[in-house]
């Protein structure tokens, strides 16, 4: 019997009737996530925090993919973007489900209690009472703040978002898994590219499947292909792999090639607008050369928003190229994996056409190095893991030469100043690009412009972020462009006014590695002196210019401010000194003892016959004025417009066999010789 245990338990604990025993863990079964899992349930790693950055994202990322597409093949860019909202009702009938009404409001979560509408009436009541005093007095009357409506959490709005460009398009049988396998791609390998993560439209995918449940779209068609790949997937997230509704081949009779891609998501316009309309405009500044076409479309026709970007330049940068990895960036894995995929077979080979800056005789000298296991004819495929751990430490330890920035493709000087001025249309503005530099093994370029005045250009800051020519719009304040522009420029000693005057300050830079920070890689870190060194030169050799041209401003204002005081005072001046002539002359008739000069006897003879009179004076005198305003003008415009010494060296760019004509480049203009 349990009856002398239970007098020991507690009130609680007969209550319950027994006391509870440990429980035993179960045993853990192994599981393992797909990719596309990993993603779904750590979207905001890949910029999908909420709707309204989802819908920001989702535009992104498809512009971003088709201006790659079109720049792979040399193709200027002609990218149409559009957002369709789309109500509740035709949601529902595209899902096929019926609308009905509410049965029991209190259920949902914008239902007001009649507690809080008694509050919320109160409240209105108590600001009319303030209202009438107000008026009594003769005060200011503030305008009524409306109350935020309620909002469930279940109550979404959606949009259908098409992106459509004149890029390469996709082969018709790869289309699947470009879209419906997360981690594979074309993006893959050591180069500049514009994306973060390599998922491009396939986290879009990923959110559309979450949100809506429905699938994707895809046109594509190819250069001399005579039919367009129509295929209309999913994504299975568990074993990410595409689940295909139609895949087919449609006539293209319009001879039609690039890609357009069509996607149903939830979204949040209303909060994203800003951000989504303000990379556009960025977008536009650092590829002048292409042609974006954007359009908001709604039930309600004042929420329409339709915005063409033109195009302002034919001068593309160049492909950026795939490079080998530079030695003292590679870790033990990716060594390990490069002996895997080579196709060199002894060491001496491996060494030289796998990394960059290691020629044959620093391999035989490096392999001397490693030791007495290693010999220009090892086998690399038969390198024990001891002897790569050997080759790693020497590569951490060993002097390289510093890779070039030949591989990397920046926006260029010349694009980049013409971007600024199409779309902020700035008083002046001044660029810069700085020779290739490396961080870690890695080569980078930064760029830089800044603009003062122009149209929508706040007064103080206005930064601008560019990695690898996209615009980053997110957690400015930690980026170490911001920091530099903020902290570390003294921009009174270039004559600008830090909160007074509208700056623009644009930098870019474009490496084989961006070192972003945080989960969303929206910011560059501060902590990587190197690209903190020359965004900070860049952004000084910018104002340097700025200065000049500013001072030389000042300079022509004061010569214009002089020349209307000297206009102000002709006539004071001309009767005074004609009186002075006068007297003098009459003196001189009367043969006063004068000592004088041959010349200025001439002159005054010419006032006594009245060649030189009040009128004639005061004419020659407003032509000086003139002529001194004319030379200030010409001045003015030689220093400002034109300089004397082109500030680096112009070049002949490569001549390819389809092309006419070669470009010759400056930072300020492109000149195009036909031949």
């Amino acid at each position: 019997m349990d009856t002398g245990e239970s007098s020991d338990e507690s009130p609680i604990q007969a209550k319950k009737g027994k006391s509870k025993a440990p429980r035993k863990p179960k045993a853990s079964a192994l599981k393992q996530k797909s990719p596309a899992e990993f993603f779904a349930e750590n979207k905001n790693i890949a910029g999908f925090d909420n709707p309204g950055k989802s819908l920001y994202t989702t535009v992104r990322e498809l512009v971003e993919n088709a201006l790659d597409s079109a720049e792979s093949i040399a193709e200027l860019p002609f990218v149409e973007i559009t957002i369709e909202e789309i109500n509740k009702s035709k949601f529902n009938s595209m899902i096929g489900l019926i609308d009905r009404e509410r049965i029991d409001e209190a259920l949902y979560g914008d239902f007001e209690t009649v507690k809080a509408r008694e509050k919320r009436l109160a409240k209105e009541a108590r600001f009319q009472e303030i209202q009438a005093k107000n008026v009594a007095l003769g005060k200011k009357v503030k305008e009524q703040v409306s109350a935020k409506a309620i909002k469930g959490r279940g109550e979404a709005s959606f949009y259908r978002v098409t992106c459509k460009d004149n890029g390469r398009g996709m082969p018709h049988d790869d289309i699947p898994n470009m879209f419906g396998r997360v981690l594979s791609g074309t993006k893959y390998g050591l180069k500049q590219t514009r994306g973060k993560f390599g998922l491009g439209a396939k986290m879009a995918l990923i959110w559309s499947k979450m949100s809506t449940g429905l699938p994707i779209e895809i046109s594509s068609s190819m250069k001399n292909q005579s039919y367009t790949s129509f295929c209309r997937l999913d994504i299975d997230i568990h074993r990410n792999i595409p689940h295909i509704h139609v895949h087919e081949k449609r006539d293209d009779k319009e001879q039609w090639h690039g890609a357009e891609i069509q996607v149903v998501i939830e979204g949040n316009w209303t909060t994203y607008r800003s951000k989504i309309l303000h990379y556009m405009r960025q977008m536009a500044v650092i590829t002048p050369y292409a042609q974006f076409m954007f359009r908001f479309i709604s039930d309600t026709s004042d929420k329409n928003v339709s915005i063409r970007f033109a195009r302002r330049t034919d001068v593309m940068p160049a492909v950026p190229l795939e490079t080998n990895y530079h030695p003292s960036a590679v870790d033990l894995l990716l060594i390990k994996r490069l002996i895997g995929e080579t196709t060199k077979q002894n060491l001496l080979q491996f060494l030289q056409h796998e990394f960059v800056n290691i020629g044959k005789s620093h391999a035989e000298r490096l392999i001397g190095e490693m030791g007495p296991d290693f010999s220009p004819k090892t086998s690399v495929k038969s390198l024990t893991p001891q002897q790569i751990v050997r080759m790693h430490q020497l590569f951490r330890q060993a002097k390289f030469d510093d890779p070039s920035g030949d591989c990397l493709s920046p926006a260029g000087e010349y694009n980049l100043r013409l971007g600024i001025i199409k779309e902020l249309h700035p008083d002046m503005v001044a660029t810069y690009t700085a020779s290739a530099q490396v961080f870690e093994g890695h080569p980078f370029i930064v760029e830089a412009g800044v603009s003062l005045g122009g149209k929508d250009v706040k007064q103080g800051l206005n930064i601008f972020r560019f990695a690898n020519r996209i615009p980053l719009l997110f957690e400015q304040g930690a980026d170490v462009v911001t920091r530099t522009a903020m902290k570390r420029i003294n921009w009174n000693t270039y004559k600008i006014n830090q909160t007074q005057d509208k700056i623009g300050v644009f930098v870019s830079i474009v490496s084989t590695k961006i070192p972003f920070k945080g989960t969303g890689k929206e910011y560059i870190g501060d902590d990587i002196s190197e690209i903190a060194s020359a965004v900070k030169t860049s952004i000084k050799q910018c104002c340097a210019q700025l200065k000049s041209k500013i001072v030389k401003k000042i300079q022509a204002r004061e010569q214009q401010e002089r020349k209307r005081n000297l206009s102000k005072y002709i006539g004071d001046a001309t009767g005074a000194i004609y009186a002075i002539l006068k007297e003098s002359s009459q003196l001189h008739a009367k043969k006063k003892r004068m000592e004088i000069k041959d010349e200025d006897a001439e002159l005054l003879q010419k006032v006594s016959s009245r060649i030189i009179t009040k009128e004639t004076l005061s004419e020659k005198l407003a032509q000086h004025v003139e002529q001194v305003d004319y030379e200030m003008a010409m001045e003015y415009a030689t220093q400002s417009g034109v300089r004397e010494e082109p500030r680096e060296n112009i070049y002949i760019q490569a001549l390819e066999p389809q092309k006419n004509f070669i470009d010759l480049h400056s930072p300020v203009f492109v000149f195009r010789l036909f031949r």
